[in-house]
């Protein structure tokens, strides 16, 4: 599991149009800026609760055995300032997702911020509305393994990534594990939920799991612990299951005066 690629890709990740020596636009990954990481002291490690495990395990198996669902994830994230003063952003992201034919569709977007991306089973698409810039490159015959590829290849890391892991051949893995207990039980949105948390290295992560026949997570929490601050991403997630898809669905049909560019990877300074 990716706490890391699902912490910095709730909001921030974005791309940013370069020019080089040709004059030929490209796209680069753009990732946030961050204070210098200072490790802070892990306080004694908890046992990893078999049960805890096994409630993962449930929620995975469950999440594997949908043929399509769709998700809202209302996100807030923390980002910091040089003064370690924190500022929280606060986005929604949409997904469409097909199991077999793996496909799915992501929209992002927050107040001055929005992408879309598109896995039709053979390419993978990242479109910015704004800029009216699009990317396409060929993309694996699976779901797990593009979210893998275009995050080695291109430093994206799709909001919420480890949803298609969770819900993939691997599912929850319990040797990453360093912590795992029962909080206790809450309400989310009216709906009981058995409240988890885990460590993993240096990422804390709290899971809000629905009680009952359809173990769906309806919140997590993320906290990075490499920043003294501990900034941490929040999302809230609304389901609906097995909705009727068809490979229209994730096609993308770019706008008339939309421009396709190439996709590299950049280190770069934040989002745009």
């Amino acid at each position: 599991m990716n706490r890391v690629g699902l912490f910095v890709g709730g909001l921030c990740l974005g791309f940013v149009i370069v020019t080089q020596s040709s004059g030929e636009p490209q796209m680069a990954a753009s990732r946030p800026a961050t204070t210098p990481a200072t490790a802070s002291q892990a306080p004694p490690l908890q046992k990893v609760d078999p049960d805890a495990v096994k409630a993962l395990n449930e929620m995975s198996a469950y999440l594997k055995s949908l043929s399509s669902f769709e998700l809202t994830s209302e996100t807030s994230l923390d980002l910091v300032a040089a003064d370690d003063q924190k500022i929280q952003l606060d986005g929604v992201a949409h997904y469409t997702v097909r199991k077999d034919p793996g496909a799915f569709v992501i929209d992002v977007a927050s107040d001055d911020w929005n992408r879309r991306y598109i896995y039709n089973g053979a390419q993978f698409t990242l479109y910015a509305p704004k800029f009216g810039y699009y990317a396409t490159v060929p993309a694996p015959a699976t779901i797990e393994a593009t979210v893998d590829d275009v995050a080695k290849r291109f430093g994206i890391s799709l909001p919420l990534d480890d949803l298609f892991r969770w819900s993939g051949p691997g599912g929850a893995r319990a040797e990453t594990l360093d912590a795992g207990f029962l909080v206790g039980t809450a309400a989310i949105g009216g709906v009981p939920t058995r409240h988890y948390a885990f460590r993993e290295g240096d990422i804390d992560w709290q899971v809000w799991i629905q009680q009952g026949a359809q173990p769906l997570p309806l919140k997590l929490v993320i906290v990075n612990r490499r920043d003294a601050t501990d900034p941490a991403y929040v999302a809230r997630l609304t389901w609906t299951l097995n909705p009727p898809v068809t490979d229209e669905d994730f096609k993308f049909s770019p706008p008339a005066d939309a421009k396709r560019i190439r996709m590299i990877l950049e280190q770069l300074g934040g989002p745009s």
